[in-house]
């Protein structure tokens, strides 16, 4: 299951042009048995996802949860004790329904100076030691910063992105999925 915002919920694009679409067909044309339940929402923030992850765990049984949440907390400047709080209780709830989880390390502009930058990021690789989580590497990385793969609003990936970030998430996902067993 994947908890996410609007870079996992393909904001701006076609469903069918969406790097999680994307990567489902290329599961099923290599027949792994991997199923993505991507509850991703545009706008979605931690506090947000706190709400409905209950809900989403006891209705999908997740074996696995990835958690790429927390690009509009840093946007809004929320506290980042209270971010760190949040993602803490979002692994925390998904293990404890048994899912095996992997925490992506977000990145933000740098538009809030570079102490809250910089804390922000580290928040991710203290929470994913203090819960024993896996921490994914961010997958915009690469992408934030060529325009040519950025929708005009310089936040979202464009359609031309999502077979990059489809590809780099394939590898993440393998690694993840090899370290999990």
């Amino acid at each position: 299951m994947l908890i996410g915002d609007s870079l996992s919920a393909g904001y701006g694009l076609k469903q069918a042009q969406a790097w999680v679409y994307l990567l489902q067909n290329k599961y099923a044309a290599e027949k792994k048995p991997i199923e993505i339940i991507n509850t991703a929402i545009s706008g979605q923030t931690t506090d947000n996802a706190l709400l409905k992850i209950d809900a989403w765990l006891q209705t999908h049984k997740p074996s696995h949860v990835l958690i790429e949440l927390g690009g509009n907390d840093g946007i809004r400047g929320f506290p980042i004790k209270v971010l760190k709080k949040h993602l803490t209780q979002l692994v925390e709830k998904s293990h404890q329904s048994g899912a095996k989880v992997a925490l992506m390390e977000i990145q933000i502009p740098p538009n809030l100076g570079p102490r809250y930058t910089r804390m922000f990021t580290e928040s991710y690789q203290s929470v994913a030691e203090q819960t024993n989580t896996y921490l994914m590497p961010y997958f915009m990385t690469s992408i934030a910063v060529d325009n040519s793969l950025m929708q005009n609003d310089n936040l979202h990936p464009n359609a031309k992105a999502q077979p990059i970030i489809r590809d780099f998430m394939y590898t993440e996902i393998d690694k993840w999925l090899a370290s999990s067993k």
